[in-house]
């Protein structure tokens, strides 16, 4: 009887200590010196999905209120998402040779997200068979109609630097710009794309 007494406590004490170390175990931090992921997703405690650093392959689609919808995406890079589980922005990159040996898809960005609307703030480098530039660009994004670049600040295809400055519907108004060969330029557009062009 003393013996099933002291096997039922000593079967209790083994548990509790067990059950603290498992417990204690899961809430401490823990160190890595390496780790290797093909996706990470941060949530909030109620599962609310914050951010997304993952490869190419698991990269989501476009996520709105925790619903995705496919949209592909060449790149690989970190998503983030608003309290909602809305996206609103992110860091993403790539670059690779089609079969014809063409550089395609390279180049990154970092870009913020208006709420419930698209891109207010770009920054972002590419140079491919495609697309040659790199800069900061700033727009409107309204809830409702078409988004449209309001100030632009980088270098182009041709090797000029410039700054543009545009109206509500995104016509330049006023571009100050340094070409390739040093000549310098600054023109002011009315509305019907007309230019008065001080050099």
């Amino acid at each position: 009887m003393k013996t099933l007494r002291f096997l039922a406590a000593y079967s209790l004490v083994v548990t509790a200590i067990l059950a603290y170390l498992l417990l204690t175990a899961v809430s401490r931090s823990t160190t890595f010196d390496e780790i290797t992921v093909h996706r990470i997703n941060v949530v909030e405690p109620d599962g609310t999905l914050r951010m997304v650093i993952s490869d190419h392959a698991k990269l989501p689609g476009i996520i709105v209120h925790g619903k995705e919808r496919a949209f592909d995406r060449p790149q690989a890079g970190m998503l983030f998402y608003n309290d909602e589980g809305s996206e609103n922005g992110g860091l993403i990159f790539g670059g690779r040779r089609d079969a014809k040996g063409q550089v395609v898809d390279s180049g990154g960005s970092l870009s913020f997200d208006k709420y419930e609307a698209n891109q207010i703030v770009q920054l972002a480098g590419v140079n491919d068979s495609e697309d040659k530039f790199a800069g900061l660009m700033v727009s409107d994004s309204p809830k409702a109609g078409e988004s449209h670049r309001r100030f632009w600040a980088g270098t182009d295809d041709r090797g000029n630097a410039s700054l543009a400055l545009m109206d509500a519907a995104g016509r330049k108004r006023v571009v100050i710009e340094v070409a390739a060969d040093g000549t310098s330029s600054m023109s002011f557009i009315d509305a019907n794309g007309r230019a008065r062009r001080i050099q």
